[in-house]
């Protein structure tokens, strides 16, 4: 057990020193030259990308009456402008405005004390000494005490502000007609990007007449945003002490 242990730290270790010397090895011939932006790439081709399934409901037939312009489901006599189909973009207005505020106090006591005796019991009590040790005292035979006491405090007081704007492209088009979005932007200021990426299912109901959602419309909304350069870099731990501390039990 302890060589196999012995030999897994071993290719961990082989693998995160030549991860850290390839990754050591770009940023060296990176020395002096800004941050690479990411090509523009079809989202669907990307690397973990996965169609979206959820439940539907029964498909319904489109029904076109004779002799009139009007085809039934539709929003609008004219074209409408609203993002419908896939490739078409629209505008995803984020503005998170989260605050959250817990205090928790808890605090147990908790106190017992038991004792037994036998001084008499018929006169049998004398020959306890026959049992028993003779040390054994009919008055006092049993006394037990217990004390416990438990204090906790818990606080949490978290606060995010967040006002992006971001235009998304429909990825898919689900059978009721609901559009699944995704959108990618990555801005570079000096030698620092930010990245911010959404994700999700929205109603084209929900769809301004500006063609604009909020981030509060759309359902299993997926938002990040981060960055990558030379000032995250100095924010985080060095990739040794990150093996360091995932492989060390204390």
């Amino acid at each position: 057990m302890f060589i196999r242990r012995f030999v897994g730290f071993a290719v961990t270790a082989t693998l995160a020193a030549s991860l850290g010397a390839c990754s050591a090895i770009d940023r060296v011939a990176g020395i002096g030259s800004p941050p690479a932006l990411a090509p523009i790439s079809n989202p669907t081709s990307s690397a973990g990308y996965r169609p979206v399934s959820m439940p539907m409901p029964a498909p319904e037939q489109v029904v076109y009456e004779p002799n009139s312009l009007w085809r039934s489901g539709s929003r609008a006599f004219f074209r409408d402008q609203r993002a419908a189909r896939i490739g078409d973009i629209m505008t995803v207005i984020i503005n998170i405005s989260d605050s959250a505020k817990v205090n928790n106090a808890t605090k147990r006591t908790r106190t017992n004390s038991e004792s037994a005796a036998l001084p008499n019991f018929f006169g049998l009590e004398s020959q306890l000494s026959k049992v028993l040790p003779e040390a054994v005292d009919p008055a006092a035979l049993v006394e037990a005490e217990t004390e416990g006491s438990s204090a906790g405090n818990g606080s949490v007081d978290r606060k995010e502000t967040v006002e992006l704007t971001v235009a998304a492209v429909v990825t898919q088009v689900l059978p009721n007609g609901n559009l699944v979005i995704e959108g990618r932007q990555e801005v570079r200021v000096n030698f620092e990007v930010r990245e911010l990426l959404v994700a999700g299912i929205v109603r084209p109901e929900d769809i301004s007449s500006t063609n604009t959602i909020l981030h509060t419309q759309i359902a299993e909304a997926r938002i990040s945003y981060g960055g990558r350069g030379q000032i995250t870099d100095v924010q985080q731990p060095r990739y040794g002490q990150q093996l360091y501390d995932v492989i060390m039990p204390f």
